[in-house]
């Protein structure tokens, strides 16, 4: 019966995941192509570095290294997690103990010690957002179910650890009273002062207790992951892969636009060669999130929302609205709510939102001072400007709402070629006065 209960949870569990990755896939396929195939070597190599090797996490030394013991236990749990879906199929106890002798102590015991990290770590994540009150932390974008849904991730944890623990410290215990011990570094002296003294009944109904919540746990965080920011422990794979690897200054043209100038220039060009057509002109910008990239939409479901982008943001620093963080959260609230309307309305549907005024607000965008120190920053190569830079472009050539402050360089960069009141032919007469 247990083996049939653990089937049916592991299939269920499996199958609900793929549904709703299914659903992920899907709302990122809602952006715009782009090309993200190229230097191959590079790619790999900067998912292995930033992505697996936490590169730049360490630029805050004392969160990375507690980070680290959270990731490296995460990675490493998952062979015992093996072990557990082989014994709950076939219904063993340790499929790999008899095997793996002392090998397997090692590694059960290395598990072990990682999640006391890993405890140590999650207790001081949680005094970080909740005792200490770090800025970054407690901004008014994570208001709600933000917080709530870091806190509750980090109570996952704590509930994991502790049922790791149960399962193995009990177990050492039944195992001392046949006169054999597991041996593990840590439920070799935990076990007998949590459990010492109980009787065989108690200890295997605790043991099947940590057995089963740990399974139960581990499935219930997956199915979590989807709705929560800290999908990134997958998503940060493919994202760090699929980077921007020209430099950070370099913006995307619009081919059309270039088109159209290159022909402008061009003295040799028939002004009348290129003909109008009937194709529907593509939009100048981004208004909403079918007009941004599929990558942008997966840099918006890889933020972990820990706002190092907005704390080293010159505008946000200086009291102005812009959070680069709250830019990537919009984006994938938007990106959720307007694939659920079009998978429940029909493909082509479009409801009556946008990104662009429903979520961020033009204030925001003409905030940014386009310094890219929030793509510096980001542990998982987020690229928010990108975005800026997509909705500010919509605003000034489709709907001509300029900030008065760049009316004047606009009119001078038209007239002049340069952003003064003078044409670049007279800036330099000063050096021709005697």
């Amino acid at each position: 019966m247990q083996q049939l209960i653990f089937g049916v949870l592991t299939l269920a569990s499996f199958g609900f995941f793929a549904f709703n990755l299914r659903h992920i896939t899907q709302n990122i396929h809602l952006g715009l192509p782009t090309n993200r195939s190229d230097r191959k070597a590079e790619r790999w190599r900067t998912m292995l570095l930033v992505a697996l090797g936490q590169k730049k996490m360490f630029n805050r030394p004392i969160p990375a290294l507690l980070h680290l013991a959270l990731y490296i236990s995460f990675v490493i749990t998952q062979i015992e997690l093996i072990e557990i879906l082989i014994d709950g199929i076939s219904g063993s106890h340790r499929f790999f103990q008899e095997s793996l002798g002392g090998f397997y102590t090692f590694v059960i015991s290395f598990i072990e010690i990682l999640s006391v990290l890993a405890f140590v770590a999650t207790i001081f994540f949680l005094a970080r957002r909740n005792m200490l009150k770090l800025p970054r932390l407690n901004m008014r974008e994570l208001a709600g179910w933000p917080t709530q849904d870091a806190n509750l991730i980090l109570v996952f944890e704590l509930i994991l650890i502790s049922f790791i623990f149960t399962m193995n410290g009990a177990d050492e215990v039944l195992q001392s009273y046949a006169g054999h011990s597991n041996g593990f570094a840590i439920s070799s002296w935990l076990g007998p002062i949590l459990f010492g003294g109980k009787g065989t009944h108690t200890l295997e109904i605790l043991e099947q207790i940590g057995w089963w919540g740990h399974i139960i746990m581990v499935y219930t965080f997956m199915n979590y992951l989807p709705y929560s920011k800290h999908l990134h422990i997958f998503m940060a794979f493919p994202n760090t892969y699929f980077s921007k690897l020209d430099p950070k200054g370099q913006f995307t043209n619009m081919q059309s636009v270039t088109n159209e100038v290159k022909l402008m220039l061009d003295p040799n060009a028939d002004p009348y060669a290129a003909a109008p057509t009937d194709a529907v002109p593509t939009r100048f910008g981004a208004k909403d999130v079918t007009d941004l990239t599929w990558k942008n939409l997966m840099d918006a479901y890889s933020c972990t929302e820990c706002g190092r982008c907005t704390s080293v943001c010159p505008a946000n620093t200086t009291g102005k609205l812009l959070s680069p963080r709250k830019i990537m959260m919009d984006t994938r609230d938007r990106m959720v709510e307007l694939g659920n309307y079009k998978r429940k309305n029909g493909t082509a549907a479009e409801d009556a939102k946008s990104l662009l005024g429903s979520y961020i607000t033009e204030e925001e965008l003409w905030a940014c001072t386009s310094c890219n120190a929030c793509v510096q920053e980001c542990p998982v190569n987020i690229d928010p400007l990108s975005i800026i830079m997509d909705l500010r472009r919509f605003l000034v050539m489709e709907e001509s709402k300029v900030p008065t402050e760049l009316t004047g360089m606009l009119t001078n960069i038209e007239n002049n070629g340069a952003p003064w009141q003078f044409a670049q032919t007279e800036r330099l007469n000063w050096a021709k006065e005697d």
